[in-house]
């Protein structure tokens, strides 16, 4: 599960630990944090963190994800077509043009296979393709299996009877009752964070970061010449400055959050060196303790353990902790902070 920032380029709306807690008491039993260098990153990187983490406990036989195609041949096929036919130098050529990646590389294939082209231009397709290509480059032999999205589609702003978006959710907290559990009703009636209440404290990132620290940003490159400098007084303004026609509004958000967290390429280039464990329950403890005998990297449920056991391990926990830090910043009561490191981890009774 993503931490306390979202690939969309945001805040979650609830924090980890309440969300993996929920996710355990709705149907989980064992919830592993995908680190925030992850979560603000390509469709491509955060397929590939998470697959590396669930290969690296070593009992994962399945990975299921969510594909507006619904079939699993058919989005291999779509993404073969699209490997054969994406060479760089055609792609960036489209990219001069204006398109942003995924388009590119959708319209190149579109005069080829009109059916991939069009697999291959839907958001929760595009991530299935990339948790496929993760498998492909791990070797791994978990297998995928895709579930079809219903009503609602990505982003949309409509609602069926039951069905509705996570953006439509997001913007429409009063009416969530409607489409999520009662138990994540309560707690997003309860309060949630939002992303405008950072707006001084990005203003201010972007104000007095040199050339060099918003280079040195994961996937900025494009975007560095119109953060730098910028002299935005909102974050409207920031977001709509920095935007361009071959950038999607969620890379440039992505961009300046990791700017404001401090996540630089560094980051990406480095594979998850623990799993950290946020929720679970009596299945999920099994899961733990079978994990003794065939994980390949460390499990736990404390971040101070986790992160002392080598460089790597303390860099990344280190950035965990000041990206919660931040986020303790996005609610209208401000949280304490240090709580990567003061939360405990317990198990999680059915009710």
């Amino acid at each position: 599960m993503s931490g306390n920032f979202v690939q969309r380029g945001d805040v979650a709306v609830l924090d980890k630990f309440t969300r993996a807690e929920l996710a355990v008491r709705s149907g989980a039993d064992l919830v592993i944090e995908l680190p925030v260098a992850y979560c603000l990153s390509s469709a491509e990187i955060f397929a590939r963190g998470a697959v590396y983490l669930l290969n690296s406990l070593g009992c994962v036989d399945e990975i299921s994800f969510g594909s507006e195609c619904g079939d699993m041949c058919k989005i291999i096929s779509a993404m073969n077509s699209a490997d054969e036919v994406s060479k760089p130098e055609t792609v960036r050529m489209f990219r001069e043009c204006g398109y942003t990646y995924p388009r590119a590389v959708s319209e190149i294939l579109r005069e080829i296979d009109k059916e991939a082209a069009e697999i291959i231009s839907e958001p929760n397709n595009i991530l299935a393709v990339e948790y496929l290509r993760a498998l492909q480059y791990f070797k791994s032999d978990i297998k995928p299996f895709t579930v079809k999205r219903s009503g609602a589609l990505h982003d949309s702003k409509e609602t069926s009877q039951e069905f509705a978006s996570a953006s439509y959710i997001r913007e429409h907290l009063e009416s969530a009752r409607k489409f999520v559990p009662e138990i994540w009703a309560d707690a997003l009636e309860a309060s949630t964070a939002d992303m405008k209440y950072l707006e001084r404290a990005i203003l201010y990132k972007i104000r007095t970061a040199d050339d060099e620290e918003i280079w040195e940003i994961s996937d900025s490159k494009g975007l560095d010449k119109r953060i730098y400098g910028n002299t935005a007084q909102s974050l409207d303004e920031l977001f709509e400055s920095v935007k361009s026609k071959n950038c999607t509004m969620a890379k440039v958000k992505r961009v300046i959050l990791s700017l404001l967290i401090g996540i630089s390429k560094i980051q990406i280039q480095c594979l998850p060196p623990y799993a950290r464990v946020l929720a679970f329950n009596e299945k999920g403890k099994e899961i733990l303790a079978l994990t003794k005998k065939t994980k390949k990297i460390p499990v736990g449920t404390s971040l101070a353990k986790l992160g002392g056991l080598n460089c790597d391990a303390h860099y990344f926990a280190e950035l965990e902790s000041r990206a919660t830090d931040i986020y303790s910043l996005a609610w209208e009561k401000i949280r304490p902070a240090e709580q990567d490191y003061r939360r405990k981890t317990e198990l999680v009774r059915s009710y």
